[in-house]
């Protein structure tokens, strides 16, 4: 019921977006007198604002183009390689010039799966992409798959990675951003323990809530306050015709939105305001940069309600990981089975999303590790989305990536 109110809402406002939209290119057309005066400006600002706000989003593309390599310019393909009914795993596949090498190191980054799409990664790719050769999760909208394709849960998660590992048989370094981390140790986990030859060569951790029990934030507090049934009471609803996964459980990507905008409502309500200054002003950059930021953040997803559950349950609520409780299709998860992936964990100064040392417990979990195998970076000065993105993630994150997979990137797993 609750997201066919929603449906309800967007068709109801449908009318004033368009209007609002007509409104807006009266008001911007140049052949139109009163688009120069203060007035026509600040019309067209507020009907501007109004179709932004009502508007769905859609799922935004990566675009990449093109990267620097060795001062060379050089085409950016992206290419799906492997697909399943809820992700597909693209590469970022580089066209160097005939006849040229560039011997770079495989990086399969799995974005998270969170309520935004993997394209809020575009820039941790672009920055990696002239260094490594990338491949990244693209997860798929549940309200898109059609319920003949089955359920999806932390389990079906686990598989698809250990899967999408597999297809490198050895050669490759995984990088898990944020929510991804639990899946990833644990799918890490039950390749060694089953010593499958094709485990990964590393395993470099970004915010990611391996503990949450450690320096808790008011998200982890919440899960544990409410407890499972009240996210499943609440916030699950069925999707609704026409879409193509009609009747399927999910956790509404416009809830997470909410949820997210909550947190911070005062940054979104300024720079929404300051939006409407700089349309007035013709200030062309600002108004780039905001519509930039925010084409890719109001951009949501639907997640299917069982992988959801089952993530607020074993990870936020029961921490079934570091108690060393977790199971997989009955099989014990155990990270100090790990004895052969080299594990780097980053967290960020500020981050306000993933607690201090939540992301660092991993180390400490992987007892079978050699302190060589085993690094932690804290970046300083920046918040949870500075270790993926921004300038501070180029010019210090990066280069201390690829230094570690550097260091752990001779041989495969296999030979290891």
């Amino acid at each position: 019921m609750l997201y066919h109110l929603y449906e309800f809402g967007h068709a109801a406002m449908s009318p004033a977006r368009m209007a609002a939209n007509s409104t807006r290119l009266m008001m911007r057309n140049p052949l139109n007198p009163f688009s120069y005066t203060e007035l026509g400006r600040n019309a067209a600002a507020a009907a501007e604002l109004v179709e932004r706000t009502t508007r769905r989003y859609k799922k935004p593309r990566f675009k990449l183009g093109s990267c620097t390599v060795g001062g060379e310019s050089v085409a950016i393909a992206e290419e799906v390689v492997w697909k399943k009914p809820f992700c597909n795993l693209i590469h970022f596949k580089k066209a160097m010039p005939d006849g040229a090498r560039h011997e770079a190191p495989r990086v399969l980054m799995v974005a998270p799966l969170s309520g935004h799409y993997a394209t809020l990664l575009r820039g941790t790719v672009e920055a990696m992409v002239p260094h490594a050769d990338v491949y990244i999760t693209d997860w798929t909208d549940a309200r898109q798959v059609p319920l003949r394709a089955g359920g999806f849960d932390l389990d079906d998660y686990i598989d698809y990675i250990i899967e999408m590992i597999e297809l490198f048989r050895g050669d490759v370094h995984v990088m898990g951003v944020c929510q991804p981390g639990v899946p990833v140790m644990a799918a890490v986990a039950l390749m060694e323990a089953r010593k499958n030859p094709f485990a990964p060569k590393s395993v470099i951790l970004k915010g990611s809530p391996i503990d949450t029990r450690v320096s808790p934030t008011g998200v982890n507090r919440l899960a544990e306050e409410r407890g499972t049934d009240w996210f499943r009471r609440t916030v699950v609803t069925s999707v609704p015709w026409p879409n193509a996964g009609a009747g399927r459980l999910v956790y509404p990507g416009f809830l997470q939105l909410t949820g997210f905008m909550a947190m911070n409502l005062d940054r979104h309500v300024r720079a929404h305001n300051d939006l409407f200054v700089d349309l007035v002003k013709g200030d062309g950059d600002s108004v780039e940069k905001h519509k930039e930021f925010y084409d890719e953040y109001l951009a949501v997803m639907d997640l299917a309600a069982e992988y959801y559950i089952q993530t607020i349950d074993h990870v936020f609520v029961k921490h079934l990981l570091p108690k060393g409780e977790m199971r997989h299709r009955g099989h014990a998860v155990n990270l100090s089975a790990i004895r052969r992936v080299a594990l780097m964990t980053i967290e960020g100064e500020k981050d306000d999303i993933t607690g201090h040392g939540q992301t660092e417990a991993a180390v400490h979990l992987c007892t079978g590790l050699s302190d060589a195998k085993k690094l932690h970076y804290t970046q300083p000065g920046v918040g949870h989305y500075g270790i993926f993105n921004g300038s501070r993630y180029r010019t210090e994150v990066v280069p201390r990536v690829m230094s570690f997979i550097a260091e752990h990137d001779a041989g495969s797993a296999a030979l290891r």
